[in-house]
């Protein structure tokens, strides 16, 4: 007994042996659609319609998500890097990352050893 498989117009929703999987092209970019040949026959004329538009036109690319801001964006220290931090941490045995955010209690033994260092004073 064979299998019969009933396409569905993705547009109208009717079925019947003409639907079938469609592909279309708009700029750079190709698409696939299952309609029957009366709607096929639509796109493709509204797509005719569309052509001398999308040729004068220039194509925007997406916008990158942006990063969001820490909820801590004010400078944590004044005059110094996180390198001169990490560094004075090691020479001091005050353990601290390689790589990657500080702590905030490094960042304060830090700062008690060189108030200079503070962005508040």
């Amino acid at each position: 007994m064979a299998t019969r498989v009933i396409m569905v117009d993705d547009f109208d929703g009717h079925d019947g042996e003409d639907v079938a999987k469609r592909d279309f092209e708009i700029g750079e970019s190709t698409y696939t659609i299952d309609l029957g040949d009366e709607n096929f026959k639509k796109l493709q004329e509204a797509i005719e319609v569309l052509r001398p538009y999308l040729e004068k036109a220039t194509r925007v690319k997406q916008a990158g998500r942006s990063r969001r801001p820490t909820a801590d964006t004010a400078p944590r220290l004044r005059g110094y890097s996180n390198s001169d931090v990490r560094e004075w941490a090691r020479q001091e045995g005050v353990e601290v990352s390689a790589r990657g955010k500080i702590g905030d209690e490094v960042y304060e033994k830090f700062i008690a050893a060189h108030p200079d260092a503070n962005p508040d004073d």
